[in-house]
């Protein structure tokens, strides 16, 4: 089976390693011309991995038409491109494929999740099934083939399986799971919790307040993943807190480090000013408190990030209003 990356970033390379280590028919398409030139030559993807060495195997392309010859599309793009690449790929698809998807959050304008883009985004007759491959992962990390556990979801067990056995190896174990719903849920709610943690190390909280936040922010993604159909057990797992604590305690989490910035300013107006990456708990905080204001659902440690972000609110006030809400039972 051939397997097109979308994405020659740092987790579209890592997982074209991964393939091209398993000894499968792999290729990275990215629009970045030097990167492209990197991998082919230099055997790196400097930008992301200073210092690292590429299996010397890895190919990339700057043609988009590879993906006729696919089996398999992986999709490591940001969730704001999703649509706009289905679109593109599948004016170009000329079978069925599986396609994979790795971004961790919502439609910025509709706010599905990304399966529900995919599906709507690439004709029937071109599209096996979506696999969401995701749980507690830094491309970082995986990139130099350090032990790592994720998650192949989807409706389609086989397809699920055949992700499975795809990826699979010495470093990356793969565990199957059908609970779409509420593994997408997880990992996009958890970017949002990953910047409220990244905040309150930056304001000088540690591990107290740290065990605190990822213990009830988990409270938050079960309450806000079942209420939309997602299953309990699942956020108990890779995709609930596996996910929620990789992201709140690593430096190379893109929203912790955003969120450090800000709580050590304790300000998000230079965080905004000066921020060039993408951050996808920075658009998943607005749709996420939408959602849940629209549903009546309770979400104090989102709303409060929602807070700092688009209203301005202090870091500090929003710490001191979660400690000071009503006291209850903590089940």
């Amino acid at each position: 089976m051939k397997t097109v990356i979308i994405g020659s970033g740092s987790w579209g390379t890592a997982l074209a390693q991964v393939l091209q280590d398993n000894h499968h028919d792999v290729i990275i398409y990215g629009i970045e011309e030097s990167q492209v030139r990197d991998i082919n030559e230099n055997h790196q993807n400097s930008v992301f991995f200073e210092g690292v060495q590429l299996n010397p195997e890895l190919k990339a392309t700057t043609d988009i038409e590879v993906v006729k010859e696919a089996d398999i599309v992986l999709l490591a793009v940001p969730t704001f491109a999703i649509e706009s690449i289905c679109q593109k790929i599948d004016s170009l698809l000329t079978k069925k494929v599986i396609v994979i998807n790795v971004a961790k959050g919502f439609h910025p304008e509709t706010n599905e999740r990304m399966s529900e883009v995919i599906r709507r985004s690439i004709s029937s007759q071109h599209l096996s099934s979506v696999v969401s491959l995701i749980g507690p992962s830094h491309a970082e990390e995986v990139v130099i083939r350090l032990l790592t556990s994720i998650d192949s979801v989807s409706q389609n067990l086989e397809d699920a399986k055949t992700v499975q056995e795809l990826f699979s190896n010495h470093y990356l174990r793969i565990y199957t799971g059908n609970d779409e719903i509420g593994s997408e849920l997880g990992v996009a709610i958890k970017n949002v919790m990953a910047i409220a943690s990244g905040i309150i190390a930056g304001l000088g909280y540690q591990d107290n307040t740290r065990a605190a936040l990822i213990t009830r922010g988990l409270q938050e993604m079960i309450r806000f993943g079942t209420y939309f159909g997602g299953k309990y057990q699942t956020y108990i797992g890779l995709t609930g807190v596996g996910d929620l604590i990789v992201t709140c305690t690593s430096v190379h989490s893109r929203n912790f480090e955003a969120g450090y910035k800000i709580g050590k300013e304790n300000d998000v107006t230079d965080f905004f000013r000066t921020n060039k990456k993408t951050v996808e708990g920075v658009r998943t905080a607005k749709i996420v408190h939408k959602i849940a204001k629209e549903n009546n659902i309770e979400m104090p440690i989102c709303e409060e990030v929602y807070q700092i972000l688009y209203e301005g609110k202090e870091p500090k006030t929003c710490a001191n209003d979660l400690m000071l809400r009503e006291l209850k039972q903590e089940f």
